[in-house]
């Protein structure tokens, strides 16, 4: 059953107008250089009063080629209902002239309202999915399908606030005393091992306060684009997005050594932490001795129907369970990435990837063309590498090749 029969019936054109359009993806450096040099609140709200219904009319128009069992959960229905909200919103700024400071005030305040009524769409999304799973199992072909969808729903999510916080923070009442050399939510010269122990010294309170102990961390720089030594790496990037890769990396890191360690004569071994600057990449590997994980769950890590937990728990590293898929969208919002390479028995390292240059780190969209259509509506095909038998083998055979 799809919600508000009656107001999408009316609304639907406009959502199929926008969805027509590709998002416009801007670069750290576009997004810097329009805060330092030229901030218009006439311009950005020109830009927003476009571009914002066109990337909600992307993914909402994506989320209804989801199978019709997901989206008849009430979570699933809770978030159409506060897109479809925000989308009408928007629209009542198609044709309002910038010149209307009224205009400006009204769009502002809206943007906050909106900012908020989303701010719970993660978790709800995943209780859908929770919601889906108890009635109807794991499909393999739907859980491939929900993959797909998740990444780029939450990663429109991520650009949708990006936009939105740079609007606030330039021209509202948001500017946070605390950091006046920030471009709304960009630090042009942000301090990367600075971010590294602030995320460390969150996790590190979040482990003592239910194992009574933390292992330390060991953090080396490695600055290639200088001579000089020990000269502190500097990035223009959004701390904010790095201290979240970060916080939900050193959690598991230390939930993993404590759980391996706590009882060891030799104690907790420390946390590595290694943050290099070279021509393209910026690089920070965080490495663990806390068991690591089989080859085969590291993809599954990442993978929403499997990471669901069947209930919230207030347990590190545990909730939902999506902490690792959204740390690796954040990273790759902007081009990067995130891997986590595991030795089972020893330990993990995962590494995060970013670019090195503002101007290269351009916003990874979804688009809804054809091409995410097709994903979808095809079937999977047969696979064409063997897959070893889950039967036991037959004693007769094994004992003639003895």
């Amino acid at each position: 059953m799809r919600i508000f029969a009656s107001l999408l019936k009316n609304i639907n054109p406009k959502i199929e107008y926008y969805s027509r359009f590709s998002p416009s993806p801007l670069s750290i450096k576009q997004f810097l250089d329009f805060g330092t040099n030229n901030a218009c609140e006439k311009t950005s709200y020109m830009f927003l009063r476009k571009e914002l219904p066109v990337r909600l009319a992307n993914t909402m128009k994506e989320v209804n080629l989801l199978p019709d069992n997901l989206l008849s959960q009430p979570s699933i229905q809770l978030v159409q209902k506060w897109y479809m909200q925000s989308f009408v919103e928007l629209l009542d700024y198609e044709n309002r002239k910038p010149g209307d400071t009224q205009a400006l005030n009204d769009f502002l305040e809206l943007l906050i309202e909106i900012r908020n009524r989303h701010n719970d769409v993660v978790p709800t999304m995943a209780q859908g999915v929770i919601e889906y799973k108890e009635r109807f199992g794991f499909n393999p072909f739907v859980s491939s399908n929900i993959q797909y969808f998740l990444d780029r729903f939450y990663t429109n999510r991520i650009s949708f606030r990006m936009l939105i916080n740079q609007h606030t923070l330039l021209f509202g009442n948001d500017t946070n005393p605390a950091l006046p050399k920030h471009i709304g939510s960009i630090d042009p010269n942000c301090c990367v091992a600075e971010v590294v122990n602030d995320a460390y010294d969150t996790a590190k309170m979040v482990c003592e306060k239910y194992y009574l102990t933390a292992p330390e961390l060991k953090i080396e720089e490695f600055n290639l684009k200088t001579t000089k030594k020990y000269t502190p790496i500097q990035v223009v990037y959004v701390p904010s997005h790095l201290f979240h890769m970060l916080f939900e990396l050193f959690k598991n890191s230390m939930r993993a050594t404590v759980e391996l360690h706590e009882n060891s004569k030799e104690g907790l071994p420390p946390i590595k932490t290694k943050v290099t600057l070279g021509k393209e990449d910026l690089s920070i590997k965080i490495s663990d001795r806390g068991g690591g994980v089989p080859l085969r769950k590291i993809d599954r890590l990442f993978n929403y129907m499997y990471s669901t937990a069947p209930t919230p728990s207030l347990e590190p590293g545990a909730g939902f369970g999506y902490g690792l898929p959204i740390s690796r969208l954040y990273a790759r919002y902007f081009q990067g990435d995130l891997k986590l390479y595991s030795l089972e028995g020893v330990g993990t390292d995962a590494v995060i990837y970013l670019k090195a240059l503002s101007s290269e780190s351009f916003e990874r969209l979804p688009v809804f063309n054809k091409s995410a259509w097709r994903h979808y509506k095809t079937s999977p095909e047969a696979d064409d590498w063997s897959n070893p038998s889950k039967e036991p083998r037959d004693a007769t055979w094994e004992r003639e090749w003895e």
